[in-house]
């Protein structure tokens, strides 16, 4: 049988809910503390008839105050302050008034004048909706802190989101640059089989790449599946000139790392590794575990930094500077880029990445606030995470209004 997973919902999540649950409680307190304190000072029962007439009356003029800063808290302060004094001294007048007035009903005979029961209750009520506008104003300002911290934190992820498409966006008409004009050599020379084979494997490949968000992380092993579909193309290409081989531990296979991340260090192995020499190249990738981080090797048997580099091998220049920018936008400061090469010794490219899984993300943004936790999601995964089964490409769920209303009925 299915269970439906119940999450708790912050206290303030329904700012309306919230406030009647404060506004009810407040209130009720105020009750029952003041006739705990009336019965323990020997009070007959009848004192409590004033006390819940005084507190529904406070309860009464405390929502036509919520009323009326939840147009002055968002006036220039010199105006918020003033009116809500002058407002707040109008309604304790209000409060002391009735106190006075229901205290004198049902006390006909006492000798103390209404002037001075009002004089005395002002203070008293003065007190208490003095307490309860200094609790509705804090409350509100904590709640607009949270707001512009969330507006923040939303502008930051969508800059960083716009920068990784920015630089995803630069690899596409790079790789397909080099395949294209792969195929178009193919076509002069009437070789019309491989060129429609080149065709539906590069169409394979873009299909699998661009359903993909740019900006979204997906597990090595749909990255590895990647490679061997970009494999499959330049296989035709270079034939047995041509050797790649992989070496993925099982244990990283889950891990996460920014989509379409390892491809261009391949294509910058057959570049320049592959391309120039006659015999070819062995290209290798491998990825484990190391201190609670995965290492990722990818690595050539050409001709190194210093070696020779065909002149028609044709660049754009934005390789490795591209993944290092982008791992730079991921990871900041928790990841590594390491390049080794020497004259005749190859060339590798060392990264290492935090190990993270979907589930680990997604249990940390679960004990995170719902805000905090969606952007977080959005910014790792994408936008559509909550459309797609576990087993399928990681994507996010979509953001919501980070609009906030004050707490008011």
């Amino acid at each position: 049988m299915a269970v439906m997973e119940i999450r708790p919902q912050p206290f303030f999540g329904n700012k309306n809910r919230a406030f009647w649950n404060l506004q009810s409680a407040g209130w009720a307190g105020a009750l029952a503390l003041r006739g705990i304190s009336g019965i323990a000072n020997g009070q007959p029962l009848s004192f409590l008839l004033p006390i819940i007439i005084s507190t529904i009356t406070g309860y009464s003029i405390s929502l036509l105050l919520s009323v009326i800063y939840k147009n002055l808290i968002h006036q220039k302060p010199i105006v918020t302050w003033v009116t809500t004094t002058i407002v707040l001294s109008i309604a304790a007048a209000l409060f002391a008034f009735i106190d006075a007035w229901v205290f004198l009903i049902q006390n006909p005979s006492i000798e103390t004048g209404f002037a001075s029961l009002f004089v005395g209750y002002v203070f008293v009520d003065f007190t208490m909706l003095g307490a309860w506008s200094a609790l509705y104003f804090a409350i509100n300002f904590f709640l607009r802190v949270e707001e512009q911290n969330d507006q923040l934190l939303r502008l930051e992820t969508q800059a960083t989101r716009a920068q990784l498409a920015m630089l995803r966006y630069q690899l596409n008409p790079h790789f397909l640059f080099n395949t294209l004009n792969s195929i178009s050599t193919l076509v002069l020379l009437k070789q019309t089989e491989p060129a429609n084979a080149m065709l539906s494997r590069l169409s394979s490949f873009l299909r699998h790449t661009l359903v993909n968000e740019v900006h979204s992380r997906v597990t090595l092993a749909q990255e590895v599946e990647t490679l061997h579909l970009y494999l499959d193309i330049e296989k035709m290409r270079f034939e047995e000139r041509l050797r790649p081989s992989f070496d993925i531990e099982p244990a990283v296979r889950e891990a996460l790392l920014p989509s379409l991340l390892l491809q261009p260090l391949v294509e910058n192995a057959i570049k320049y590794a592959v391309t120039p020499m006659e015999e070819g190249a062995d290209i290798s990738v491998s990825a484990r575990m190391e201190n609670k981080s995965v290492k990722i090797i990818v690595s050539d048997t050409g001709p190194g930094k210093n070696g020779p580099i065909a002149k028609n091998t044709y660049s754009t220049g934005v390789g490795l500077g591209n993944i290092q920018e982008r791992l730079n936008q991921a990871y900041g400061e928790a990841h590594s880029f390491e390049i080794k090469s020497s004259a005749g010794g190859g060339f590798s490219v060392i990264i290492a990445l935090p190990f993270e899984t979907r589930k680990q993300i997604e249990k940390k943004a679960a004990q995170e606030s719902p805000s905090s936790g969606q952007i977080r999601n959005e910014a790792i995964f994408g936008e559509h995470a909550s459309d797609r089964s576990s087993g399928g490409l990681v994507t996010a769920p979509a953001a919501v209004s980070s609009h906030q209303e004050d707490i008011n009925p």
